[in-house]
C-alpha cells in the first residue's frame, strides 16, 4: 500500500487542494468538447502505441485544453514541483515531487459520447504515489485518495468513504477489463481467459471509471495490459485505500504502468495472479 512520509502530513491538505483545483479547471475544457463536434487526430504514429488492434489512438482539443489547463493552474500553485503528462510530456523531472496527468482517460468513450472516461491527476512522492484523483464532470462525481482513506463525491455533492468489499474465491468475483483487444500479446490473452473462466461474470468496458466501481465494492477485478504510468498513477492510491489491492501481474508497484491487475480482496488478487502468468 502507497504510504505518506509523516514530514509530508503537513502540506497533504494542500496538495490535495490542489488536485481538485486541477480537475475543475479540467472540466471547463473537457465539458464543453464532450458530445459535440470535435477534430480527431490519430497519434499512434508518433508513440509507442499498445492499444487495440486497429493501433487507432485518439486525441482530440478537450484533451490537449484540459491539460494544458492544469499545466497553467499547477505552474501558478506549485512551479517547484514536476508533471508528467500524456499530451505534453515531461517538465521538472529533478524536482522530488511529480504529478502525473492523464486529461481523458478514455478518450474512445468521451467521442462516443459515453460518460466512462475521466480526468486523472496524481501526485508522486519519488517513486511513490501519495495522491490520486479521479473526476468525471459529466456525471459529475469524483473519486480521491485522502491521508488513510478513499472518498467519493456523487452528483448531489454529498461525500462518503469508499470501501472494497470483500470476495476470497475468484468464482465469485466480477471481472472487468476495457476490452479483450487490447491484449495483443497470445499469453497475455490467454492469462486473462484463464481469470475470465474461473471468475463469475465479466464485463467490458469503463476505462478508469472501472477502478472506480471497484474501490466502491460494485466489481471484484479489473485486468488490463499495456498500460502507462497516467493512465494508473492516480487510481493506486484511491484503490488502496478503499482497501483493495494494485500491482503488475508479477506482483509488482504498478506506478510505471503495464500489465495491471486491480483487486478488492487480497486473495482474489493472489487467485488471479495464480493464473495470469504461467
Amino acid at each position: 500500500m502507497s504510504q505518506i512520509r509523516p514530514s509530508d502530513f503537513h502540506s497533504y491538505s494542500q496538495f490535495l487542494t490542489c488536485a481538485h483545483a486541477l480537475a475543475d479547471v479540467a472540466a471547463l475544457e473537457t465539458i464543453r468538447h464532450f458530445r459535440s463536434s470535435t477534430a480527431i487526430e490519430d497519434k499512434s504514429a508518433a508513440h509507442d502505441y499498445t492499444g487495440n488492434q486497429d493501433g487507432f489512438d485518439p486525441v482530440t482539443a478537450a484533451d490537449r485544453g484540459a491539460e494544458q489547463a492544469i499545466r497553467r493552474e499547477l505552474a501558478s500553485r506549485f512551479p517547484e514541483h514536476g508533471i508528467h503528462g500524456e499530451e505534453f510530456g515531461l517538465h521538472n523531472l529533478q524536482s522530488r515531487y511529480r504529478w502525473i496527468v492523464d486529461p481523458i482517460d478514455g478518450t474512445a468513450a468521451f467521442l462516443m459520447g459515453w460518460p466512462m472516461w475521466g480526468t486523472l491527476i496524481a501526485l508522486a512522492d519519488g517513486d511513490t504515489p501519495i495522491l490520486g484523483l479521479l473526476d468525471q464532470p459529466f456525471t459529475r462525481e469524483r473519486f480521491w485518495s485522502d491521508e488513510a482513506a478513499a472518498v467519493a463525491r456523487g452528483p448531489d455533492g454529498t461525500e462518503h468513504r469508499l470501501m472494497t468489499r470483500p470476495c476470497a474465491r475468484l468464482e465469485d468475483a466480477v471481472l472487468s477489463t476495457t476490452h479483450p483487444d487490447f491484449f495483443r500479446d497470445a499469453g497475455d490473452l490467454e492469462g486473462f481467459q484463464r481469470v475470465k473462466a474461473a471468475a463469475r461474470n465479466t464485463r467490458y468496458g469503463g476505462d478508469c471509471y472501472a477502478y472506480a466501481m471497484l474501490a466502491a465494492g460494485f466489481s471484484d477485478l479489473v485486468i488490463e495490459t499495456g498500460l502507462k504510468s497516467y493512465d494508473v498513477a492516480a487510481l493506486i492510491p484511491i484503490v488502496e485505500r478503499a482497501g483493495g489491492v494494485m500491482t503488475t501481474w508479477r506482483g509488482e508497484p504498478a506506478l510505471e504502468g503495464g500489465n495491471i491487475i486491480a483487486a478488492g480482496d487480497p486473495r482474489a488478487h493472489a487467485a488471479a495472479l495464480a493464473l495470469l502468468v504461467r
